[in-house]
């Protein structure tokens, strides 16, 4: 028996990484999860090998009305959504002064517009339940965990679009608190520091990904990989399944009174520029 049985979940980008993490971790907790990448056969071979009940939704979330497609995979599966976790997107770096506007336009597409259009896709499977559930005296608490970073929280050299977009989902996530906490719906971010992924893996030619037909160069450069034990206290980059503890722990019954918070799952992370 888990504490999500019965809940049904949407975990964007969760063919690999972290999102895969989250959603097995969700389903070993008993929701259902809707699996979701850009890459079809990625996302198959996902949810075939977790163990709980799954449905897909493969594509490119920038791209038209794929946000609503994806949340109408989840009614049509289950019925129901209670739990969204934003978590898609990949980076782009380059300082400032080389940042062109398509690399600036795609990091605020997949990081902030994705997830604010998958909520308003889902809103209406999130508040109007929860109007009812008012009505009749019942509390059910329903969850929205958005992926941040650090460099949304701190800023990071070379990535000024990157950082931007997930600032900006920090003030999503808390707009939205204000908005709908009168329906129990808990909105959080998580932002992550040094987190042991493809987009913080040596950045080699192995370590690339195709969008819209392009090759995209990911990782960073091994002497920042080099530079962690000395930035992070415990000594080591997180492994994914602990990022995904800090998202499971938003979309759970033990942070029904966590409201409009960033978590920040980071090994206690030097380097902050802030108060």
């Amino acid at each position: 028996m888990g504490v999500l049985d019965g809940k049904v979940a949407i975990v964007t980008g969760s063919a690999r990484g972290i999102g895969r993490a989250t959603a097995e971790l969700l389903s070993e907790q008993g929701a259902k999860v809707l699996i979701n990448d850009l890459d079809g056969d990625v996302a198959q071979q996902t949810a075939s090998e977790i163990a709980g009940e799954t449905t897909v939704f493969a594509g490119d979330l920038t791209k038209g009305d794929a946000p609503d497609r994806l949340v109408q995979a989840a009614i049509d599966a289950w019925g129901r959504i209670d739990i969204i976790v934003n978590n898609a997107g990949y980076t782009l770096d380059a300082p400032a002064h080389k940042l062109s506007d398509d690399w600036w336009q795609r990091m605020i597409d997949i990081h902030v517009t994705v997830p604010f259009r998958v909520v308003r896709a889902a809103a209406p499977h999130l508040r109007e339940p929860a109007k009812k559930e008012r009505e009749e005296g019942v509390e059910v608490f329903r969850k929205i965990v958005n992926v941040s970073s650090t460099s949304g929280t701190f800023g990071n050299a070379g990535q000024a679009n990157y950082a931007a977009a997930k600032s900006g989902v920090v003030g999503l996530t808390k707009t939205l608190a204000k908005e709908w906490g009168q329906f129990k719906i808990n909105c959080n971010a998580v932002a992550f520091g040094f987190i042991d992924t493809r987009l913080t893996q040596s950045k080699d030619d192995a370590n690339k990904m195709t969008i819209d037909g392009e090759e995209v160069q990911l990782g960073i450069p091994d002497q920042l990989r080099g530079m962690s034990q000395m930035l992070i206290p415990l000594g080591r980059p997180a492994k994914v399944e602990e990022a995904a503890g800090g998202i499971f722990f938003l979309c759970s019954p033990w942070s029904n009174y966590v409201h409009g918070q960033t978590l920040h799952v980071t090994g206690g992370l030097f380097g902050g520029m802030t108060g």
